[in-house]
C-alpha cells in the first residue's frame, strides 16, 4: 500500500512550535477526546506513563493531578521545542514525578522494555505515515508492561451524514495541502493494531461541532 501523504517531524516541528500553548484555545474536540482517554485509560492503577506527544501537556497535568496515585511517574515527549517548554512549565509543580524531552522526530522511545504500565498518544497516529504509526505502535508494544494499556486518541472517520462529510472535507484539504491542517487526517485506530498483538478493551467515536474523534484504549494480547 502506498503510504499517505504527511507532514515531515521538521515541518511538526515548525507548525507546532508556531502554535504554542495557543493550540490549547483551539482543542475543544480535542480536549474532550483527552477527558475520555483519562476516564477510560485506568490510570489509577497506572505507576509509569509514557506519552508520546504530550502538546501543551494538558492531558499530563490532568492525569498527575487527578488520576495518577500520588507515586505515578510520567514521561512525555514532543518533537516540538514549544510544546516541551509549555509542558516542563505546566508540570513543574509535581518535581521528579514528571520528566518532559524534546524528541527527534524518530519512533523511538529512550527508555527499557515493558518499563510503563500506560501508553498515550493523543492526536499524533493521525499525523503520522502508516509506516511511521505502525512503527510508533511496535514501540509502544515494546515498552508496556504485560498488563499495560494504549491510550489512544484521533481524528476519525464520521459515523453520520455531518461528520462523514466534514471527515471526507479534512481529508481532501490534507492530501492536497498537509500542512494546512499540520498533517492530520481522519484514520481508523483499529487499522493499526494487529489482533494477533493488541486486544481492543473500549473504542468510541465522538463528535464535536461535527468533527469526529476516536478513543481507543486497547491491551498486550496474551498468547
Amino acid at each position: 500500500m502506498k503510504d499517505e501523504r504527511t507532514i515531515t517531524p521538521v515541518e511538526a516541528e515548525r507548525f507546532y512550535d508556531r502554535m504554542g500553548r495557543g493550540l490549547d484555545r483551539f482543542g475543544a474536540f480535542e480536549d474532550r477526546a483527552r477527558l475520555e482517554v483519562a476516564e477510560q485509560g485506568r490510570f489509577g492503577q497506572g505507576r509509569a506513563v509514557v506519552e508520546f506527544g504530550c502538546g501543551t501537556g494538558s492531558l499530563a497535568e490532568r492525569l498527575l493531578e487527578r488520576h495518577l496515585p500520588p507515586d505515578g511517574r510520567y514521561l512525555g515527549l514532543d518533537v516540538s521545542a514549544r510544546m516541551v517548554e509549555s509542558t516542563a512549565e505546566r508540570l513543574a509543580r509535581f518535581g521528579d514525578r514528571a520528566v518532559v524531552r524534546k524528541s527527534d522526530g524518530a519512533m523511538v522511545v529512550d527508555a527499557p522494555d515493558a518499563s510503563c504500565d500506560r501508553f498515550v498518544s493523543t492526536f499524533v497516529v493521525d499525523l503520522l505515515s502508516r509506516g511511521d504509526a505502525h512503527r510508533l505502535l511496535a514501540e509502544a508494544h515494546r515498552l508496556l508492561a504485560p498488563e499495560g494499556l494504549l491510550c489512544l486518541a484521533s481524528l476519525s472517520r464520521g459515523e453520520t451524514l455531518v461528520s462523514s462529510t466534514i471527515s471526507s472535507l479534512w481529508a481532501g484539504i490534507q492530501r492536497l495541502a498537509p500542512a494546512r491542517v499540520g498533517g492530520c487526517r481522519p484514520v481508523v485506530l483499529t487499522s493499526f493494531l494487529p489482533p494477533d498483538l493488541w486486544r481492543i478493551v473500549y473504542r468510541r467515536v465522538l463528535t464535536m461541532f461535527g468533527v469526529p474523534a476516536e478513543v481507543l484504549i486497547a491491551s498486550r494480547a496474551t498468547s
